[in-house]
């Protein structure tokens, strides 16, 4: 009975023991201070101390985009027609040294189909462009009768270019100066990689390699001069028409792929195949794929991220 009054009497309050030394560890947090996440004062914690709120602000894909398939089709399409304007070039080509191509009928065709696309692009553009520009039709007939006349005038030393080296080395460059048009050309992505300017000159320089391999000094002008209507002129007119004309740039975008894939399949039925299944890949598999990829990303946002400045700071700079 001495024994039950003094552990009655040592319990008063009738709390077990775990209940007091909840209350006392509730007592200690009150006093202890509380961890904010400033740098202008001193507290009493690691320089790498977080508190349990810290993946509370934890935030995952808050700037995903969801693509749509049919509007991520539409976007490849820009790189199918670079493809093709590619493999269109170099069927010309092959054609023009076969002679199965008389140049005096590239260079008329190139001429009628460069003038329907000016008229057509100052159309589309409804002058918005000459405007900002001041430029005039005439300036634009003289800038091409130049041209043209340079061109022509340098076309035996085009021609005679490359004679000290050989056609294999030749080849090859051209092949690595395409590729290197095809990887820095601007597809419309806001991208480090991209240079227009890098991409032309890669371009010119492979028509220029494979131009000093054709028969006669007139084919080598004639193909420099087609290389800037299909790596200078068409591009601008199909940005134009994606721009204005969504359908009618799908339909010429098929089009030009068909006209690529017949021109290939005239001279290597397996390349034709190959061409057909890299345009299906890059047109239908790889908008498939972007999409169903995006259903793993991860991520992550949260306070360790660096601090962005979104106010305008362009007036402390004037």
């Amino acid at each position: 009975m001495r024994t039950t009054r003094t552990s009655a009497g040592g319990n008063r309050t009738g709390l077990s023991s775990g209940e007091r030394r909840t209350r006392a560890q509730r007592a200690t947090d009150t006093t202890k201070p509380k961890w904010r996440k400033i740098l202008y004062e001193r507290q009493p914690f690691p320089d790498n101390y977080v508190d349990q709120r810290f993946l509370e602000e934890l935030r995952k894909n808050i700037h995903a985009r969801k693509y749509q398939y049919w509007a991520v089709v539409f976007e490849a399409s820009v790189v199918v027609q670079q493809l093709c304007s590619v493999c269109v070039f170099g069927v010309i080509w092959w054609y023009m040294d076969q002679g199965l191509l008389a140049p005096h009928w590239l260079f008329g065709s190139g001429l009628a189909l460069s003038l329907i696309g000016y008229i057509l692009f100052d159309l589309l553009d409804g002058g918005k462009g000459r405007r900002r520009s001041g430029r005039t039709r005439w300036a634009d007939l003289k800038s091409t009768l130049v041209f043209i006349t340079f061109t022509y005038g340098f076309s035996p030393v085009l021609k005679t270019l490359t004679e000290s080296v050989s056609t294999d080395t030749v080849y090859a460059m051209s092949v690595f100066m395409l590729l290197g048009h095809l990887i820095f050309f601007d597809y419309g992505a806001n991208a480090a990689i991209v240079s227009s300017t890098l991409s032309l000159n890669m371009a010119i320089f492979a028509s220029v390699c494979l131009a000093s391999r054709l028969p006669r000094s007139l084919h080598a002008f004639i193909m420099v001069t087609f290389a800037i209507q299909m790596f200078a002129l068409w591009p601008m007119l199909q940005k134009k028409l994606k721009a204005c004309t969504p359908r009618c740039y799908v339909a010429v975008t098929l089009l030009f792929a068909l006209a690529a894939l017949g021109g290939l399949l005239s001279i290597s039925g397996v390349g034709a195949t190959l061409f057909a299944l890299l345009l299906v890949a890059i047109s239908c598999l790889c908008p498939f794929y972007l999409i169903r990829l995006q259903l793993f990303k991860e991520n992550i946002h949260g306070p360790w991220d660096e601090a962005e400045i979104k106010e305008d700071l362009s007036r402390f700079l004037s």
